[in-house]
Parts: structure tokens; sequence; C-alpha cells
């Protein structure tokens, strides 16, 4: 298989190292435990080949997925386990197989996806009612931070499903949900420092979904530039 890290441009290379370098620099200095750094190292691999439009990023993100909805657990945030377990991970998959299926011609990159009103109604309908139920589900379970968590899911919801349906605005929600995750963590880590991985590697996500939206615009209007140019 070709090495998809042999794609990267400079600045997308540079990206990924400051993630990563910000991220073993968090663990060292905060002697946090090994699952939280290999989650997050995951976690911001996954985003730039997710901002490229590569299928490997989804693979990488249900690693992540796996992994956070196990750290989330012991800290007794219910909301980000059943998120990222029972929602993040599946869609994830599903993520692949329609990203697979709809590849731009002649590139490794996906094609991307205009919705159309209808589409963008159902998707938030049905964001309403996810926010709704968790809530109380989360109220009943006694979950940390409920406000937090429970927008968390909204936003994870809606930024996941944005992504199975090849949409450039799935960066700009997974982004809000960066700042919703980063208060999330930074109150964990006020707690025990051993966390402060995670407050880093949310940063460093914020930073490569704003890159993905740019860069997904940019697909965007080279693809749809290419099937004019075709016709």
């Amino acid at each position: 298989m070709k090495n998809p890290f042999r794609d990267l441009t400079r600045f997308e290379l540079g990206l990924w190292l400051a993630s990563v370098c910000a991220v073993a620099a968090s663990y060292a200095l905060s002697g946090g435990d090994l699952l939280t750094m290999i989650a997050s190292l995951f976690g911001v691999t996954a985003l730039i080949f997710v901002a490229k439009g590569y299928v490997i990023g989804q693979v990488f993100s249900v690693v992540f997925a796996v992994a956070y909805g196990i750290i989330s657990l012991y800290l007794r945030y219910y909301g980000e386990t059943i998120t990222y377990l029972c929602m993040s991970m599946p869609m994830s998959i599903a993520a692949i197989v329609a990203w697979v299926k709809n590849p731009n011609k002649g590139t490794a990159e996906v094609k991307v996806n205009r919705l159309t009103p209808r589409t963008v109604a159902a998707l938030a309908a049905l964001t309403v009612v996810v926010t709704v139920a968790f809530y109380f589900i989360l109220r009943a379970l006694g979950n940390a931070s409920l406000l937090v968590s429970t927008l968390s899911v909204t936003t994870s919801f809606a930024a996941a499903a944005l992504t199975c349906l090849r949409s450039p605005y799935y960066a700009l929600v997974y982004s809000l949900n960066d700042v919703v995750l980063i208060i999330l963590w930074v109150i964990a880590s006020v707690q025990d420092i051993a966390y402060l991985p995670m407050v880093l590697c949310f940063i460093m996500f914020l930073a490569n979904d704003l890159y993905g939206f740019y860069n997904w615009r940019r697909m965007q209007k080279r693809q749809e530039k290419g099937t004019l140019n075709e016709s």
C-alpha cells in the first residue's frame, strides 16, 4: 500500500508534527497514563488525513473513538463514552464505507458532496431529538458536567453525520465540538493534571479541523471545476 504520509504537503506535515509534539510534551510534563497519550496521537493523526479526504483518516478515527470512550468512562463522562463507543465509532465505520464508495476519480481523496435543503432539515431535526434524549439519559446516569457533556453529544452527532454525508461543514461543527471538549477536559485537568494531554489534544484538534474546512472547500471547488471541464 502507498504510504499516505508521502502525500502530505509541507504545511500538513508541519501541522501533524506540531500536533504530535504538543501531545507528547504534555504527556511528559503531566505524567499522564499511556492510553491517554495513545488516544491523542491517533486522534491528531486521524484528523490530518480526514482533512485531506483520505479514508485512512476514518480508520484512525475508529481507533481513537475506542480509546477515548474508555478514558471517558473512568471519569464518569458517560456522555462521551456513549457518544464515542456507540455513535462516533459506528459512524466512522459507516464513513469508511461511504468514502470508499465515493472516491474522486483519479485521486485518493473522497468526492465532496453538496447537501440538499431536505437533508439539512432532516439532520437538524434528528440532532434535536438526539440532544433531548441524551440530556435525560445522562442526567439519570449522574453524568459529570451534564450541560457541557450534552452539548458535546449534540455537536459530535451532527459532525459525525456530516462526515458520513461528505460535507465540508463537518469540520466547522467538529471545531465547535473541540471547543466544548477543551472546556470539559480543562475541568478534568483541574482535578488531575494527568488529563492535560487531552486538553492539548483537542486544542490541536481545533487547529486541524479549521484546516480541514479550508482544505475541503478547496477540494470541492477543484472537483466541481473538474466536472465542468469534463462536460
